[in-house]
């Protein structure tokens, strides 16, 4: 399955979260009209997409996928928020994020996505019949709202209280935690639809691809210095990934060091500019979706002046990554990795 680049769809009107704080109660997701889906952009056109000159695209073209097979159902196991659940219908899959989406994906069940987060990027995501705003404070009744079957939720911090809820209603919930390995994620997500065999199929070939990038990044004569950016985060204002993320574990296997983690910057984090020049990365990462919210190339050097002043400014060394394999972990990350290991192994022996 190759990577594509992602693109705004505007499919329709979006399903909205009215904000729970901390309310017991959560206010419901208010019912929105359904239009049909937008056909996602082809690999072809994806790539043809234009950078500004002297950015690249460091994208795994590799990304694994097994051969479709029917789930066996019921399927028992133990979500990682401790609780033992009984999965017996996965025909609507309300999907916390686009890495358990991915995974489904590749498991040939992308047709099962049944309501993702607005602003996917994943094929499966972006044609899901609903869509909704996902975050911490998203209702129980909100989700039961949707009418899935099943809720696959992707992130201990946000999702472990509301999977708690909807079990208490009967309603079958899964939490599969953002920040684990990524071929343990693909094996308790392909577990959670009945895909064991395929799971363990699948995350073998994740982790070979991860294994093939760290052989890379030990030969290096240098660990180049990075800095991954975020165009949310912070109460949407400009991030960088920092060691609690999806980027920096990728970019540590890949051979560079991450800065955000070097700062101690958690999750994902604002830096001040200050920050950013006496931190001197040499590589500037942004994901396809991060810099359109950005507003291109002129909206992240806005973003961050001070960039202009570190060695990936003057050297204009900006690498334009698939969100799929940079801001998760999930069965693109051993193709995002093994990417930007060549990448940073080319420019460490120059």
């Amino acid at each position: 399955m190759k990577a594509t680049t992602i693109v705004p769809t505007g499919l329709g009107l979006l399903l909205s979260v009215l904000i729970a704080g901390c309310d017991r109660n959560p206010a419901p997701i208010e019912a929105a009209a359904e239009a049909p889906a937008v056909a996602a952009p082809t690999a072809d056109a994806a790539e043809a997409s234009a950078l500004p000159a002297g950015w690249t695209r460091v994208a795994g073209q590799d990304v694994p996928q097994v051969a479709a097979a029917a789930p066996q159902l019921p399927a028992k196991l133990r979500s990682d928020d401790g609780v033992e659940v009984e999965v017996t219908d996965i025909n609507r899959i309300v999907a916390g994020g686009d890495d358990v989406i991915a995974v489904i994906e590749a498991l040939g069940l992308a047709d099962k996505v049944y309501a993702a987060p607005e602003r996917s990027a994943t094929a499966a995501g972006r044609a899901a019949p609903k869509h909704f705003l996902f975050n911490r404070t998203t209702g129980v009744e909100g989700v039961l709202s949707l009418d899935g079957t099943l809720f696959l939720g992707n992130s201990l911090r946000r999702h472990a209280v509301l999977a708690e809820r909807l079990r208490a209603t009967g309603h079958a919930a899964v939490v599969i935690d953002d920040l684990q390995p990524p071929a343990d994620k693909v094996r308790k997500v392909a577990a959670a639809l009945g895909l064991s065999a395929q799971g363990e199929e699948l995350a073998g070939k994740v982790q070979a691809q991860l294994d093939q990038a760290a052989a890379i990044a030990k030969d290096n004569a240098k660990r180049p210095r990075v800095i991954a950016l975020s165009a949310s985060g912070a109460g949407g204002l400009p991030t960088v990934a920092g060691a609690d993320s999806a980027a920096n574990q990728l970019i540590t296997i890949a051979g560079g060091i991450n800065i955000g983690e070097e700062a101690g910057v958690a999750n994902y984090s604002q830096l001040s500019n200050e920050g950013v020049v006496a931190a001197a990365p040499e590589v500037i990462l942004v994901t396809e979706n991060d810099l359109r919210l950005f507003g291109g190339e002129a909206g992240l050097w806005k973003a961050y002046p001070t960039l202009k002043h570190t060695p990936a400014g003057a050297a204009n060394r900006v690498w334009v990554m698939p969100d799929v394999e940079l801001k998760s972990t999930s069965v693109g990350s051993g193709a995002g990795a093994l990417a930007l290991a060549q990448a940073l192994a080319e420019l460490s022996r120059g």
